[in-house]
């Protein structure tokens, strides 16, 4: 899709974005991922437009607020129960957001190095999944400062991350799973009687 509005005032803002004809018309009510972002459509229009409020929060926590008008945004349609997964489960809950410090060539693909904060960083594993933008992408490389992750060229042609550049901000999103056990280990480990042990027999550590 593209950004043809931003408008904010008083601690709230609305986004209006065109987009290519989909299967199915988008509906008011429906939840769209926009930049990974999990937003209501709150209006729609026949010839290939919709609007979604947006918090002030959202503003804050994510990178909506420097997108500016034309800019290409990544969408994405709630999944159907019946639908093929073909990447990993995003909720559309943004965990925070990342800079890219460098894009460099490798072959015909780009590997994109982003800079964040530690906590987000306990959230991503090595050959794990994390979504950038809303991008289901393979982590291949993390140390305590950044994660890297490839591009091949079909994602830099169809998402927003071909318009990207050193310095921009990504909204991230750790996988769903990962949230869920590094929560039990931190604060119910004991009381389950699940531990670390526990996983490593099970292979998950």
């Amino acid at each position: 899709g593209r950004l043809e509005e931003l408008n904010s005032a008083k601690g709230c803002a609305a986004l209006r974005i065109s987009h290519d004809a989909w299967d199915e018309p988008v509906a008011r009510g429906e939840s769209v991922a926009v930049q990974g972002i999990c937003l209501t459509v709150s209006s729609c229009s026949s010839r290939g437009e919709f609007t979604c409020d947006v918090l002030d929060e959202t503003l804050q926590r994510t990178n909506l607020r420097s997108k500016r008008t034309g800019c290409r945004l990544n969408l994405e349609r709630a999944l159907r129960a019946s639908d093929r997964i073909g990447g990993h489960i995003v909720t559309g809950h943004v965990d925070g957001t990342g800079v890219i410090s460098s894009i460099r060539s490798a072959g015909r693909d780009r590997i994109i190095r982003v800079e964040c904060d530690g906590d987000l960083l306990q959230g991503i594993v090595e050959k794990g999944a994390v979504a950038c933008d809303g991008i289901s992408l393979t982590v291949r490389a993390l140390t305590a400062e950044w994660f890297e992750v490839s591009i091949i060229p079909a994602t830099r042609q169809t998402t927003s991350l071909g318009e990207s550049a050193p310095g921009d901000r990504l909204n991230i999103e750790t996988d769903i799973i990962g949230k869920f056990v590094r929560r039990q280990l931190h604060t119910g480990g004991a009381k389950s009687g699940l531990t670390m042990e526990d996983l490593e027999r099970s292979g998950f550590v």
